[in-house]
């Protein structure tokens, strides 16, 4: 069984549901905030997969992990997975609903770290620079991350920029050894 198929088939019939129903966003801010809490609580996938649980004490967890105030068709979407046993595969679904709704509506990631805050003209600056390259909509994401030392690092897509003082030093470092 190949899973990454079955979870993006499920996802293509959320995200077409979605956007006939026009909650596909309401669904995205659902999935996205699922799919993160797979990520930083690795937890969840356990207590998921644990047939311990009741279905109705699984579709409460997941329903809670996305964001408790769910719309109306995630909570569906949710009863249907669980009716079908494919909870184990809920991380996939939500990773895969994600990206089929940035690539349909053309969403960009984008990621800027920085050694200390920025002011939100720069910020502006550079969604503007990535939105100019890729001519999509940005979702732009700052995060202070004191260890670059200065300088900043900018991520999208597969796109990297790394002109952080911290990746010169280690250049000049391993230049000399």
């Amino acid at each position: 069984m190949d899973l990454g198929l079955i979870s993006v088939r499920y996802a293509r019939a959320l995200l077409k549901a979605g956007i006939e129903a026009k909650e596909a966003d309401k669904v995205y801010a659902d999935m996205q905030t699922l799919a993160h809490c797979y990520s930083t609580t690795p937890a969840l996938r356990v207590t998921i997969d644990n047939p311990m649980l009741s279905k109705k004490q699984k579709e409460s967890l997941l329903l809670t992990a996305a964001a408790g105030g769910t719309c109306d068709l995630t909570k569906r979407f949710v009863a249907l997975v669980l009716k079908e046993d494919r909870e184990s595969i809920m991380q996939f679904i939500a990773n895969s609903f994600v990206t089929l709704y940035r690539k349909h509506n053309n969403l960009i990631s984008a990621k800027l770290t920085t050694a200390c805050p920025i002011d939100s003209n720069t910020e502006k600056k550079m969604r503007q620079l990535v939105e100019g390259r890729t001519n999509g909509t940005v979702e732009f994401q700052t995060e202070v991350n004191p260890n670059i030392i200065g300088g900043f690092v900018l991520e999208y897509d597969t796109y990297r920029m790394d002109a952080s003082v911290k990746r010169q030093l280690n250049t000049i470092l391993s230049q000399l050894n």
